[in-house]
């Protein structure tokens, strides 16, 4: 359920977007503009049009060899500082591609793998046999809910894939209810600041659009790591 107090500052923050277009049925803050689409949904968040999904026949695409030199993903997980016992959830977790190496850094812990394609949980599933993983679960979420239980993780990681969501504010308050006190949330996107980013440019976001809609949720802004060569790796920290 959304925190009221959340939905109200929700409602100030987005207040100057209602009167561009016909308001979206699902929540005060999302437009419905098909006349302002351009190659996502037609569908906007806080003056940002939604991207559509990369399908699970592109997984192939995921697990390509160049991802280790454009997206250093071993790095990435060192970077978390994750202890040995900590949950953490791959929120839009695809092949698993970031899942199996967090596994690696909790081994006392556990990888909710979340993925609203059964697919690619299938995927997961089938690698977890062939590579013997005991500590990633797989968990299908939906459109609009992650289906994490409360007070349930100690951080989440989203990679390239908090610009697919077809309904951002109810994911983050689904990630939001499931952090513990003090946890984090690591989002990582391509730097929309930068037109020399070989991405479509929907499938970018640039930081100040990401703190935008994190400040929403009272998220505090704990840092960003601009190691790599094409991404912000952005951290954000639920209160204590």
């Amino acid at each position: 359920m959304l925190n009221l107090s959340r939905m109200l500052l929700m409602v100030l923050v987005c207040g100057p977007l209602m009167n561009k277009a016909a308001l979206a049925s699902e929540h005060p803050g999302y437009v419905d503009a098909p006349d302002r689409r351009t190659t996502g949904i037609g569908k906007f968040y806080m003056d940002r049009e939604i991207s559509f999904v990369m399908g699970h026949r592109a997984a192939g695409w995921l697990n390509r060899p160049e991802r280790i030199r454009e997206e250093m993903p071993d790095e990435v997980v060192a970077n978390m500082d994750l202890e040995p016992n900590h949950v953490v959830a791959d929120i839009g977790a695809g092949s698993g591609y970031f899942s199996f190496r967090i596994a690696d850094h909790v081994p006392l812990g556990k990888v909710l793998a979340v993925d609203i394609q059964p697919e690619m949980l299938q995927l997961i599933e089938r690698q977890k046999d062939e590579q013997n993983v005991s500590n990633i679960d797989g968990i299908l979420g939906e459109i609009d809910d992650p289906n994490l239980e409360l007070n349930s993780i100690d951080a989440a990681i989203m990679v390239d894939a908090y610009h697919e969501f077809s309904h951002p504010y109810e994911m983050i308050d689904g990630i939001y209810e499931a952090l513990k006190p003090g946890g984090r949330i690591f989002l990582l996107e391509y730097r929309g600041e930068d037109a020399s980013v070989p991405i479509r440019p929907l499938h970018k976001m640039t930081q100040e659009q990401v703190v935008k809609e994190m400040s929403v949720f009272g998220l505090e802004w704990t840092d960003t790591l601009d190691f790599l060569p094409w991404q912000h790796m952005m951290i954000f920290t639920k209160p204590r």
